[in-house]
């Protein structure tokens, strides 16, 4: 009987470890379909930074584009794509993301994915590689043990990120997509949650 439980215990345990999350690498948080609120339906990629965390909303593409936010600058219009909303914190910003380097000043997300909201290496981006970047208004942030307070309130499933999540073309069925690789069912449990 002490053997059944001992083992139990541990079977426990380890679902315990399992689930949790090693924040200090970046990852793709999935929203639970309960949760409501601006985060409903959303893939987020976020990276640890500092002991906060920082991300950008992949599947909030915008009508807005480049050309129309800024009209006086002619290599705005080479953009095809529209501007994403990347969360709440400084929306008046636009942050390039790209899969090399930009020089000075930027931030390596993980491989080669790098960002930078650095007005003249934005431009420099625009003006020589202008489809090579996923551009972004505003991002997401969290204070220290924000995230993980999310976590264990089970507002997010993650998932390893992916270069090519961040760059996909079809960002309107990114969710349910994920939802499926992840093997969880996309409609709402009862209860309704915010983040």
């Amino acid at each position: 009987m002490l053997k059944h439980a001992l083992v139990a215990i541990l079977l426990i345990l380890g679902a315990s470890a399992s689930e949790a999350q090693d924040l200090d690498k970046p990852l793709v948080l999935v929203a639970k379909p309960e949760l409501q609120g601006p985060y409903n339906h959303t893939a987020v990629l976020v990276v640890p930074m500092g002991g906060q965390h920082v991300g950008f909303i992949l599947n909030r593409a915008t009508e807005m584009t480049l050309a129309a936010l800024f009209p006086e600058h002619a290599p705005s219009a080479k953009v095809a794509d529209p501007v994403f909303f990347g969360g709440p914190e400084r929306v008046n910003a636009i942050f390039a993301v790209v899969a090399r380097n930009p020089g000075a000043p930027s931030v390596r997300l993980f491989g080669d994915l790098h960002v930078t909201a650095q007005a003249e290496v934005v431009d420099r981006i625009i003006e020589q590689t202008p489809n090579d970047a996923r551009y972004f208004a505003g991002f997401v942030g969290w204070r220290p043990g924000e995230l993980a307070a999310e976590l264990e309130s089970g507002f997010w499933y993650t998932a390893e990120p992916d270069a090519a999540l961040v760059f996909s073309t079809d960002t309107g069925t990114m969710w349910e997509a994920l939802m499926k690789r992840l093997g969880k069912p996309p409609l709402p449990a009862k209860g309704m949650q915010e983040a």
